[in-house]
């Protein structure tokens, strides 16, 4: 008989749940079949290929403490918060079963008398309604299949945080596609998180043929487990979350009482790798410095502002001009 195991995350810390995803996926034994069941707090989870500036609006989330976390499959970006539950089937890869893994997750929600079915994408609907999508990722050996399930989410901060003001950014990551989504409380008012939870471990269970105990963890896992602290360090980090955004260009114009600047920024890895202002500004030592010193910063409103600003003392003819297009940036990237 094939063995099973099923995890059950107690944080909400997305850069917990997805290190613990990554650890249990990385060394897992993959002649077994395993479930692990979480859900994260105010967190904007974005695909691999995705860029964040495209995708996100930055200055909400940091507004309201939204966290952004960076998966390692592919897809779009979505939303979470405690009204989502969200399930990770992980397998051999010639056992991957995308199929199967979604006749779990229906078969769970009958128990509620929610009849849902597949869509032609990596959807769950009921009703024609979007209630789950997925992602997965496949390797040489081994697989794993992940979606969140919308319990009762704040629908609407979706459009607080995924609809940023569209900018003249050309990017070439992946874009999302939105669809008509719905809570499953609008069709079983009573279900929540846990009692979900106990009818996909069941449907799991019934579809394996066999049963496991039910390994319980939390932050202090990282403390008895070095790996999984390695890829919660890594996740969390800057890098991994923004760093590994595909490149992007991004132009901005703005015109100022000393003159106009036509700025094209071209980025990779979350990097400013080359700079092209286009200015009929007085002070061309200004507009030389600016295209020299801004390679290698930081793609942030904050750190490139503070690039600019300090400008100042080696410019001090140009401290007017350096304060305003310190302050433009700040302002224009933060929106975007």
């Amino acid at each position: 008989m094939k063995k099973v195991r099923v995890l059950l995350s107690e944080t909400y810390d997305p850069w917990f749940n997805l290190a613990t995803e990554d650890w249990i996926f990385r060394e897992m034994d993959p002649k077994s079949d395993t479930l692990f069941l979480w859900r994260n707090d105010n967190t904007v989870v974005i695909g691999r290929y995705q860029n964040p500036w495209d995708e996100c609006n930055l200055k909400a989330m940091e507004r309201d403490n939204v966290k952004l976390a960076r998966r390692q499959s592919g897809g779009g970006a979505v939303y979470h918060d405690l009204g989502n539950t969200n399930f990770t089937f992980l397998s051999g890869r010639k056992d991957y079963d995308k199929e199967a893994n979604s006749k779990i997750i229906i078969n769970a929600l009958r128990r509620f008398g929610i009849h849902a079915e597949t869509s032609g994408r990596n959807d769950i609907l009921v009703e024609g309604k979007k209630i789950s999508g997925s992602a997965y990722k496949l390797t040489s050996d081994r697989a794993f299949h992940h979606g969140t399930l919308l319990i009762d989410a704040a629908l609407t901060k979706i459009a607080d945080y995924l609809t940023p003001e569209k900018k003249k950014l050309l990017s070439k990551g992946i874009s999302s596609v939105q669809s008509r989504v719905a809570n499953l409380s609008e069709f079983a008012p009573d279900i929540s998180h846990e009692a979900l939870c106990d009818a996909i471990i069941e449907s799991f269970f019934e579809a394996k043929g066999t049963r496991c105990d039910i390994e319980i963890l939390d932050h202090e896992t990282l403390k008895r487990i070095p790996h999984l602290s390695s890829y919660f360090q890594q996740l969390s980090a800057w890098e991994w979350r923004f760093g590994k955004t595909p490149e992007f260009t991004y132009r901005l114009k703005e015109r100022f009482e000393w003159g106009s600047i036509d700025l094209h920024i071209d980025t990779k890895g979350g990097l400013i790798r080359e700079v092209s202002i286009f200015s009929d500004c007085l002070k061309p030592d200004m507009v030389e410095k600016l295209i020299e010193t801004l390679p290698g910063v930081r793609y942030d409103s904050i750190e490139i502002a503070e690039r600019v600003s300090s400008l100042m003392d080696e410019l001090p003819s140009a401290h007017q001009e350096l304060e305003d297009v310190a302050r433009w940036l700040e302002q224009a990237i933060g929106d975007a």
